[in-house]
């Protein structure tokens, strides 16, 4: 069997709900054997989440890992992080800023007797500045970011069905330690690093970011669209679709030819892509018109042959039975003590040498007590 990238780290979890355990869940997909900590009475708040037996919001952030139950409050408890985090090589914690550091558990006392231990805080506004002590949740990390009015119309506003402030901080943290560890192999030390769901999600907005520090204009979800040239339609069959005609020419023109339409290219509102930008309205009302006329199907299929970027709008049943999906091998069976089997996403990264691995379903409350702690 191939090794994996990080084989041989160590890695101690103090994190909930989101952003550090999916950090902590990529470090092992990569090799990384990750230990769990949590508290004994019910640990991680999203075990809590659904059926006692297994539950899927729990499992789909903690997959490839161990589980071992400390009260961090107790001299015990103290007595058995010290000892785990000497020979840890990575730290990673998503507490409210300064809690561990009221625990003794901070970076400079973890330090003294490990120098090459490299400790994450994932916190929802950062270490510092006036919103440093606020409880920071996903939505709000969506919003405060700038990324809900990029996804919404704040006149009506809605929030989001997925957690993306959260999976970005831990995807940000998860770049930011195996930066620190590729660091560490030069300098034989270790260092802090942080990010939050703020700084993640205003990073992620860089494209539009950029856009208005060079116009002054506030970006909506519009804009964007606008821009890239990108549509929303539904089919004759009432089933959606999306075109993403970008800037090539040639998908104008293959728009044109699968929809037997090329007056549409001379019109004067639609015959260059600054036109097509500033008329987006009405070129979609054209469209939406067209479109209504044939089931999806047929429309994909003309759209394919004419090499215009589309595709379908797919609901998560639709995703697993895709083809392509499928042939990508995305979903993951998992062996399970009580279930059987589970299923879980798969890795978003094939390595030729040293590839990711998807083995264990997330643990049971405690399950590696007598492996990790002996005297518990």
């Amino acid at each position: 069997m191939n090794a994996t990238a990080l084989d041989g780290i160590t890695v101690l979890e103090f994190a909930n709900y989101v952003s550090g355990p999916y950090a902590g869940m990529l470090l092992a997909d990569l090799g990384a054997t990750v230990i769990k900590i949590e508290h004994p009475d019910g640990g991680d708040p999203f075990r809590g989440w659904g059926k006692t037996d297994y539950n899927p919001t729990f499992g789909s952030m903690n997959r490839n890992k161990k589980s071992v139950t400390i009260d961090l409050k107790s001299e015990k408890g103290r007595i058995q992080v010290l000892q785990l985090a000497r020979k840890a090589d990575v730290v990673i914690e998503n507490f409210r800023a300064g809690t561990m550091d009221r625990l003794g558990f901070d970076y400079e006392s973890l330090a003294i007797d490990n120098p090459g231990l490299i400790y994450c805080s994932v916190t929802g506004f950062g270490s510092k500045g006036p919103y440093r002590d606020r409880p920071g949740y996903d939505t709000v990390g969506q919003a405060v970011s700038g990324l809900l009015a990029v996804l919404t119309d704040r006149r009506a506003p809605q929030t989001m069905g997925i957690s993306l402030s959260d999976h970005l901080a831990g995807i940000f943290a998860c770049y930011g330690i195996l930066a620190a560890l590729m660091a560490r192999t030069k300098s034989g030390r270790g260092q802090r690093v942080e990010t939050s769901l703020l700084q993640a999600t205003v990073a992620f907005l860089g494209e539009n970011a950029a856009n208005f520090f060079e116009d002054g204009e506030v970006p909506t979800r519009k804009t964007r669209c606008m821009r890239a040239q990108v549509f929303a339609f539904t089919a004759g069959d009432a089933l959606p679709f999306v075109i993403h005609l970008s800037s090539p020419p040639k998908f104008w023109q293959g728009l044109l030819t699968a929809t037997e339409r090329h007056d549409l290219g001379l019109d004067e509102r639609f015959k260059t892509r600054p036109a097509r930008v500033t008329n987006y309205d009405a070129l979609q009302k054209e469209l939406e018109a067209i479109f209504r006329t044939r089931p999806r199907a047929e429309w994909l299929a003309r759209l394919g042959e004419a090499d215009v970027p589309c595709g379908p709008i797919n609901g998560i049943d639709e995703v697993f039975a895709d083809p392509q999906v499928q042939a990508l091998d995305m979903r993951k069976i998992l062996p399970h003590a009580s279930r059987g089997t589970v299923a879980v996403v798969g890795s978003p990264v094939l390595m030729s040498a040293t590839p990711p691995r998807i083995e264990t379903s997330a643990p049971a409350l405690g399950a590696d007590n007598a492996s990790i702690l002996p005297e518990a």
